[in-house]
């Protein structure tokens, strides 16, 4: 067929040179720019086949006028910067063919987009309505690229659900939808996957989302990927498995700019993907990229949000970074710190960079960045070279906005300052007060729960580390420990100390001990002076809630308290703890316990049940020598 299509072309152009001079430049110049349709149509017609038929040569001419009749369309379409301009088309008397309804709509809405009133004014214009009409009647012959855009905008410009055309179209992309390439579903699930879920074309975002998932391995490059992961990845759990395969077999591939937008993406989704972390962070290590700033701080983001630990990786951002620290905003340092207190990763030149950033800039630093970085450097335990001058700040700035704050807010600032030592009375009373913490005694949701515990810290801090306080304090009431405190989940370490334990002490020790501090000790025992074993509930025992016992402790009698430390608990690759777990074990200490620590660090590697009641009873005595040494 098509050796007789050239055939018939070659044997035309020989035949409109033959009959005039004139005519044969434009035949030569119009016959190159038609399309395989036209030549068909036009090849194939009955005067074609007319041996020097004048006719038919003039026929053909009144198909080439109309092809530079259309182009001309294209361009007036194309360069049009008003509605107005488009609207006009449609009366004009131009010959408009398959696309131009559709390709008009499209522009359409491009132009209207940012235009709520002129979008307004145009649904109701009656030129619009017949755009519309013509569109709807030609429908089936709009090609697959203008399609897809063509439903987009109509979704931009808010028809009615109800609308005809939009359902017609809707209908169309349905029955074509085996033929269109990937590229084109993409961008429909790039673009539309949003107004369907609100629109209610629940149906065609189904279909649409399983065709991407049987169609997947036809995905070429990084770019379709990485936007199906950002806006189809909670749509469908299925394509976003398929999607993380592709992204492995692809992210060689990837710059630095398609690694951030993957890993953003899944912070975005809270979706740990261990293999596809694993293999941005080879990449990220073993490739020379260049990281921007902007980038860095997505990276940063993105690992501290999953909760990704990667050393490596941590150590080249924080070099990164370093140098850049002068040019950071605030809300940038702000963010940054955060994200390596969600890593619990301290590196000392990088948060101190961050200090002294915020103490070059204390005039124009805003409370809520300087409250992210106080917690970040709480979570860590980390107190800087200069911390007098930025103790200084923080209390200036808080003097007269910390009960501007919200209540939350509040309460985890002042515990901040109680885990760094920094805490002043005149914060303690403001979070004391009954009428902010009332709303915490009352509420039952986990985010009020956990401030709440931080308020029993607080008031812990009153009663063991400032004995001078005589402000407001939390009731006698609040101090008793809730059952959601003790209803978690048990660590596989927390387990086995308890079995060894209550082998190695039996009756004579209390395990698993809620305190009015907002702490839980794994044990509690009570010793004599010569270390033996006494009855627990026969003496006061302060630190209970309420208080128990009635007998006073024997002289030289001490309390031992096992605390357990688990591998979340210290800084990422250090054995220092973090700060939370730093501000118990010094509360459990100045509320009159020996602590006996016992780290998961030392406690993996005991073997055997001996091991493990050998290990406890050499740490209670060493814990007791250190004490009778002072």
């Amino acid at each position: 067929m098509a050796a007789r299509l050239v055939k018939r072309c070659t044997c035309l152009l020989r035949k409109a040179t033959l009959v005039s001079p004139a005519v044969a430049p434009v035949g030569r110049l119009r016959l190159a720019r038609v399309t395989p349709r036209t030549l068909t149509s036009s090849a194939t017609s009955p005067s074609s086949h007319s041996p020097g038929s004048l006719s038919g040569l003039l026929e053909k001419e009144q198909v080439f006028t109309t092809r530079q009749e259309q182009q001309e369309v294209d361009q007036l379409i194309e360069k049009a910067t008003q509605p107005e301009e488009l609207l006009e088309l449609v009366g004009g008397g131009h010959c408009l063919h398959e696309n131009h309804a559709a390709l008009m709509l499209i522009q359409l809405s491009r132009l209207v987009s940012d235009k709520p009133q002129d979008r307004a004014s145009l649904l109701q214009d009656a030129r619009f309505q017949r755009l519309l009409q013509l569109t709807n009647s030609q429908i089936a012959t709009v090609w697959h690229g203008p399609l897809v855009r063509l439903l987009r905008s109509l979704y931009a410009l808010a028809l009615p659900t109800a609308c005809k055309e939009l359902q017609s179209v809707e209908q169309e992309i349905r029955w074509r939808m085996r033929r269109l390439r990937y590229r084109h579903l993409a961008f429909l699930a790039e673009t539309s996957a949003t107004y369907m879920q609100e629109r209610g074309s629940q149906e065609l975002l189904a279909e649409l989302l399983v065709h991407l998932e049987r169609r997947w391995a036809e995905i070429e490059d990084g770019r379709t990927v990485v936007a199906l992961m950002a806006r189809t990845g909670l749509l469908s759990e299925p394509l976003m498995n398929r999607l993380e395969d592709k992204c492995l077999e692809l992210v060689e591939q990837f710059g630095a700019d398609e690694l951030r937008k993957v890993l953003v993406t899944l912070a975005a989704q809270n979706r740990r993907s261990v293999p596809l972390l694993r293999a941005i962070s080879y990449h990220l290590v073993q490739k020379p990229l260049p990281l921007m700033k902007s980038v860095l701080l997505d990276l940063a983001y993105a690992f501290g949000k999953l909760g990704f630990q990667q050393t490596q990786v941590f150590q080249r951002l924080a070099a990164d970074l370093l140098p850049l620290t002068p040019s950071l905003t605030s809300s940038e340092v702000a963010r940054c710190a955060k994200s390596f207190a969600l890593l619990r990763w301290l590196n000392g030149p990088l948060f101190e960079a961050f200090v002294q950033h915020i103490l070059d800039r204390a005039q124009t630093i805003t409370v809520p960045h300087l409250c992210n970085v106080l917690l970040a450097l709480a979570h860590l335990n980390f107190r800087p070279e200069r911390e007098d001058q930025f103790f200084s700040l923080v209390h200036e700035k808080l003097g007269s906005e910390l009960e501007g704050l919200p209540p939350a807010l509040q309460v985890d600032v002042v515990w901040a300052l109680c885990v760094l030592q920094q805490v002043q009375e005149a914060e303690l009373r403001a979070v004391l007060r009954p009428e902010l913490h009332t709303q915490f005694l009352e509420s039952t949701s986990p985010k009020d729960q956990s401030t709440f515990q931080k308020l029993l810290h607080i008031n812990a801090t009153t009663q063991l580390e400032h004995p001078e306080y005589a402000g407001p304090r939390l009731p006698a009431s609040a101090l008793v420990p809730r059952l959601s405190v003790l209803q978690r989940k048990v660590t596989p370490l927390e387990k086995e100390l308890q079995d060894a334990l209550k082998g190695l002490l039996g009756s004579r020790g209390s395990f698993m001990v809620p305190t009015q501090y907002g702490w839980i000790l794994d044990a509690e025992v009570l010793l004599d002076p010569d270390s033996q074993f006494l009855p627990l509930r026969d003496f006061v025992a302060p630190h209970l809630a309420p208080p128990s016992g009635s007998q006073p402790l024997p002289p030289g009698a001490k309390r031992v308290a096992f605390l357990r430390w688990e591998y979340p608990n210290y800084n990422s690759r250090s054995r220092e703890l973090l700060g939370r777990f730093a501000l118990a074990r010094r509360h459990v200490q100045a509320a009159g316990f020996l602590v006996v620590d016992v780290p998961y660090y030392e406690w993996l590697e005991l073997k055997s049940e001996w091991q493990k009641g050998a290990y406890l009873k050499d740490k209670m005595r060493k814990a007791v020598a250190e004490e009778l040494a002072k």
